[in-house]
């Protein structure tokens, strides 16, 4: 029986409910994972949100729901992507796009340890890579990715953060040539991209370059550590360059590749302009965090390096088959690729591929490209590990855990000798997992977490759409121990876990009045205000317990453009206020103490439409409330704004 034909018999059974609901629980698994109230988590854990477009924050052992970061998709909750300050961050040369499937997080490093600045996340739809700011947890910047599409491998972060690495998962036709061909020239007229996103050191991103390659998937990646500091590693599969049926034509080949790429090199090819400077509109959105006003551009210049003409700095090094995972241990020798149809696990080590390319140990070449003998590349392989093999990550003590998707399990193995150390069922599917710190050079260790895709019989059901699920397992000894189960948002894929106390010092709490930037800002209850400028009606209304300033407003007219400028005069941390009005066909806003936000409302209806503050706040939350008034166009109805039936400017 065939790889291929197994996986799919173990797809099938997983569709059955199995005699057994999961490995035994860990006898004092409850005092593990037990944070009592008012105490702190040990770990901050970045989980991408899948198909939900946004990032959730657990905090570990105890995987609470600390947060939901909107990034690539609106959010009604809080008014992200639907008020005025954060639209453009949805932005892109498509249009406004509110919606994508984010699916690998990063942390920022420096000599590969996580230095808590930022937060890196993708947008594998539209391609996109964000980031997310470590003392707010807020998206600050979105940059679209040209020539791209279905950019899963991404955002792979160098050690040091001096590059974002990101992959197209479908080749297509390059966005500088013509894209109206016929898909079955896909071998000849469709390229794969790999991006270079430089990041400065306040955090802003660019697209430096880009490599143009063949029409391959490339799937995930890392870049190495220490010796290979220097290197990024992807796995690429559909070798076999199919456009249809992938299922069965780009499972032929026995091996695919992993594509090992010299990003210092190229960085200099690029800067030497051994590349073509191509036309391709892609938008940059950046929020400016002092005001809260995000704004957009669209660039169009990208440069592009041909590979097929430039190539000295990059090798194909066979790896079985269909590659998903392409992970580098801790000492940055080691490269694992994880093949979904193979029955081992293939090591690689970083001096052996130097080696290879110093003695030119070859093996013909595609599209230009070396193609590094297997053999001379190879460290070893894992023999027997288990089926469906997806990701593997690392501990403190020199082993990996790799995800077996079909068989369901984690297994641990030691990187040098490659022996299997032990192995755990998962419940159920288990796509990614994590290591606390996993993907640097010194791992917390501790904990792994198996996120897994199914979870029909783990939880109350709740019809036909189920949660999905992570388990949090003890490694902290020779054998792994499950110790707690929790359900998830969206679908998360890649995680992220740092300490906590490397980010908690610095959270921001509030914003200062006095540092506000944001034009529509009021310093005080006395600034509140109505203004008109022909159909365009600006309100100026000022939050603070327990009361909105003004909070009768009338003189607003069927045809108006209603901008309502909230700002939370409150100087106190986690008092937020929202602010929401009725009939609105847009969302609330949910605004942070001493901030602003706009939020646009067009009236569709003559009579009086109350408005009220959406966060309860204090004991008169309720009373937080007002009206305005909507006249017919045309009408008489004069504008005026008071409280308590008096001017603003009278309040104490």
């Amino acid at each position: 029986m065939t790889i291929a034909a197994t996986l799919l018999i173990g797809s099938g059974l997983q569709s059955c409910r199995p005699e057994k609901k999961g490995p035994s629980v860990d006898e004092n698994a409850a005092q593990k994972v037990y944070v009592a109230p008012g105490e702190y988590d040990e770990f901050y854990d970045f989980v991408s949100g899948g198909f939900s477009g946004q990032v959730t924050v657990y905090g570990i052992p105890s995987g609470r729901l600390l947060k939901v970061i909107p990034v690539f998709s609106q959010n009604g909750e809080n008014g992200y992507g639907y008020n005025e300050d954060t639209k453009a961050m949805l932005l892109t040369s498509f249009g406004f796009v509110p919606w994508d499937d984010s699916h690998h997080m990063q942390l920022s490093l420096t000599d590969a340890m996580y230095d808590g600045k930022w937060a890196f996340i993708n947008a594998n739809n539209t391609p996109r890579i964000a980031r997310i700011d470590l003392k707010s947890f807020r998206t600050e910047e979105i940059i679209e990715l040209p020539n791209s599409a279905g950019n899963h491998a991404s955002p792979f972060v160098t050690c040091n953060t001096e590059y974002l690495v990101a992959g197209t998962r479908f080749s297509v036709p390059a966005d500088y040539e013509n894209g109206d061909i016929s898909i079955d020239e896909y071998k000849d007229k469709f390229r794969g991209h790999i991006s270079y996103v430089k990041v400065e050191k306040d955090g802003t991103m660019s697209l430096d370059f880009q490599l143009a390659l063949p029409p391959f998937n490339y799937d995930l990646s890392h870049s190495g550590k220490n010796a290979s500091s220097d290197w990024s590693f992807f796995t690429c599969y559909n070798s076999e360059k199919a456009h249809t049926l992938l299922e069965i034509n780009s499972a032929k080949n026995d091996k695919d590749y992993i594509l090992a790429i010299n990003w210092k090199k190229a960085a200099e090819h690029a800067a030497n302009g051994d590349c073509k400077v191509q036309n391709a509109k892609y938008a940059h959105n950046k929020l400016d965090p002092k005001s809260g006003i995000a704004k957009s551009e669209i660039l169009d210049k990208v440069k592009v390096i041909e590979t097929r003409e430039v190539n000295d700095f990059l090798y194909l090094i066979p790896c079985p088959k269909s590659p998903h995972g392409c992970d580098v241990d801790p000492t940055g020798e080691y490269i694992v690729g994880n093949g979904k149809l193979a029955t081992n696990v293939p090591v690689f080590s970083f001096s052996k591929i130097q080696k290879a390319i110093e003695d030119k140990a070859f093996d013909g070449q595609v599209d230009g490209i070396n193609v590094i003998k297997y053999e001379a590349a190879l460290h070893g392989e894992v023999q027997a590990p288990g089926i469906g093999s997806l990701h593997t990550e690392f501990d403190e003590k020199g082993n990996a855990y790799t995800s077996f998707f079909v068989s369901s399990e984690i297994v641990k193995w030691n990187v040098k000798s490659l022996e299997i150390l032990d192995r755990i069922p998962t419940y159920y599917s288990i796509g990614h997992l994590s290591v606390m710190g996993g993907d640097t050079k010194k791992p917390y260790g501790k904990y792994a977490i198996a996120y897994n895709k199914i979870t029909k019989d783990r939880f109350l059901p709740t019809g036909p759409e189920l949660c999905q699920a992570a388990q949090l397992y003890d490694i902290s000894g020779d054998k792994m121990k499950l110790i707690l189960e929790f359900p998830t948002l969206g679908e998360p894929h890649y995680a992220v876990a740092c300490e906590a106390k490397l980010l908690q010092p610095n959270v921001e709490k509030f914003t200062a009045l006095a540092d506000n930037t944001n034009p529509y800002k009021i310093s005080s209850m006395k600034e509140a205000r109505v203004e008109r400028k022909g159909n365009r009606v600006d309100v100026y209304i000022g939050a603070i317990r327990s009361r909105l300033v003004p909070d009768n407003i009338e003189g607003i007219k069927m045809g108006d453009e209603v901008y309502l400028h909230i700002t939370n005069l409150e100087q106190e941390w986690d008092i937020p206020h929202g602010f929401a009005v009725k009939g609105n066909n847009n969302a609330e806003v949910l605004v942070m103490p001493g901030e602003t936000n706009t939020l646009k409302w067009v009236p569709n209806r003559v009579g009086i439409i109350p408005f009220y503050c959406t966060d309860f706040c204090s004991a008169l939350h309720q009373e937080m409330q007002g009206y305005f008034r909507v006249s017919p166009a045309g009408s008489a109805t004069p504008l005026k704004f008071s409280i308590d039936d008096k001017d603003v400017k009278e309040l104490k």
